[in-house]
């Protein structure tokens, strides 16, 4: 059965974020034979293309996304509209229902890989085709706020709720503060399209899917994802590791000139991801902590909220005391290539599980400042379990740094005299080996298509 070949459907949430990731184990996937279909909104097809790396086995099959009242005319992503009107893309996203079930019935998939779209179980039953939720949080994460040991289905949660972990819940170094509980339960119980929110929606998919599968390795999320698989009660399956492979075209000439102008491991490079907006103080200190640093340092983020664009929302005077040896871009930049780049030292991160996995397998040493929900979480992993980075600390009740909070992290990384230094540079060091040892991804990869197999 592992050398049958299978056709697998992929319809990710509208989101860069989750894109991406899918694409990655579509080409994972179709390396070993594999037919893929790809459902994405017709205007994402040109900025993924590129990644296509089996054009032949993988088809992008572009999806019409119906307009809601209140979406920009034309939005199709999250990257193309403000948190707020994400769940008006949820709607709209529902809306595709019919047009994938008629897709469906005339491609035929073995599998389907979802994420948000709750619908697709039912549907998928319904044709006779195995639905697999992708996840693109950690296992730590789903098992942490998701879960049935919560008792939440059919009431609300709160941040109260949410300051334990649920009953039978691996021990670990999960735990948060007063501040991201309350943040965390608002997020979950938030209307996220057509009156369903968010917590049910993922409970839908968890609890009707056919199979879980976790972007991740035993040897790293094994007591979360037994916890998941004990929960649900349904085969939980590890894709493996799924680095993205090495890009196959060169750092662009403005970024490389730039760079090379520094010492080798010296430059903090620091980027939030597509859907990170930070509030304009929250913004400024972030800066004023890096100039504080006195290191060289590239950043790229979206313009902080009510802002038209990033250099208007910079410190007085910033810009010319920083000259020559730190940039603040407001567009995307190649943040896989950058982070090969010799003299980036430093990865200040938002904690996305792609970013993470990026950095975990570059030399960088990893400063950790979560935003958003499985961010959270994800960063304890790294800070606490595996102990690869170090935390911004922000305030207890309202959960802000400051640029002390923010110089006082990277010093601790960058200090080779500290003990924390030494020890997040050492187990950096020995994560990095394993991911990239000779086999891993293999062994994974080829258990992972056994598995998905034995489901059909």
């Amino acid at each position: 059965m592992a050398d049958k070949s299978f056709h697998i459907a992929m319809y990710p949430w509208f989101a860069l974020g989750h894109t991406t990731p899918f694409v990655h184990i579509a080409n994972k996937l179709a390396a070993r034979g594999h037919l893929i279909s790809f459902f994405l909104p017709a205007g994402t097809l040109r900025k993924v293309e590129a990644f296509n790396l089996h054009p032949h086995l993988i088809t992008f099959i572009p999806v019409i996304v119906p307009h809601v009242q209140g979406l920009p005319l034309g939005a199709e992503t999250t990257n193309d509209v403000p948190p707020p009107l994400h769940p008006l893309l949820m709607a709209a996203m529902d809306l595709t229902e019919s047009d994938i079930e008629a897709s469906l019935r005339q491609l035929k998939p073995h599998l389907v890989f979802f994420d948000f779209v709750c619908w697709l179980p039912t549907l998928t039953r319904k044709l006779g085709i195995k639905s697999v939720l992708y996840c693109n949080v950690s296992s730590g994460t789903v098992g942490y706020l998701f879960t049935p040991a919560r008792k939440i289905r059919g009431r609300s949660l709160t941040g109260a709720d949410l300051l334990q972990p649920p009953e039978g819940f691996p021990s670990s170094s999960i735990k948060l503060h007063a501040h991201e509980a309350r943040e965390l339960a608002a997020k979950t119980m938030m209307d996220y399209g057509g009156g369903v929110s968010f917590l049910e929606r993922l409970l839908r998919s968890l609890s009707e899917c056919d199979a879980i599968v976790f972007k991740t390795c035993k040897e790293i999320e094994g007591p979360y994802c037994d916890y998941v698989r004990n929960q649900f009660d349904k085969p939980v399956l590890y894709a493996g590791p799924v680095v993205p492979e090495p890009p196959k075209v060169a750092l662009e000439e403005r970024w490389k000139k730039l760079l090379n102008n520094f010492e080798a491991k010296s430059v903090i490079f620091c980027a939030f991801g597509s859907e990170c907006f930070l509030e304009k103080g929250q913004f400024q200190e972030l800066v004023l902590g890096l100039e504080l640093t006195g290191l060289p340092f590239l950043v790229a983020l979206k313009p902080p909220m009510g802002a038209e664009t990033i250099e208007s929302a910079l410190p007085e005077g910033f810009q010319e005391r920083v000259k020559g040896r730190g940039l603040v871009h407001g567009g995307w930049v190649p943040q896989q290539l950058i982070l090969r780049h010799p003299s980036v030292g430093y990865f200040l991160t938002h904690c996305g599980l792609g970013s993470l996995a990026e950095a975990m397998v570059n030399d960088c040493q990893l400063v950790l400042l979560p935003h958003a929900v499985d961010q959270i979480i994800n960063a304890r992993l790294m800070s606490g379990d595996l102990r690869i980075g170090v935390e911004v600390e922000k305030g207890e009740e309202d959960g802000l740094f400051t640029k002390e909070d923010v110089y006082k992290a990277v010093k601790s990384v960058m200090d080779e005299g500290s003990e924390l230094g030494k020890e997040t540079r050492a187990n950096h060091a020995k994560w990095k080996e394993f991911l990239l040892g000779p086999g891993l991804e293999t062994s994974y990869m080829n258990d992972f298509v056994i598995k998905l197999n034995a489901l059909m």
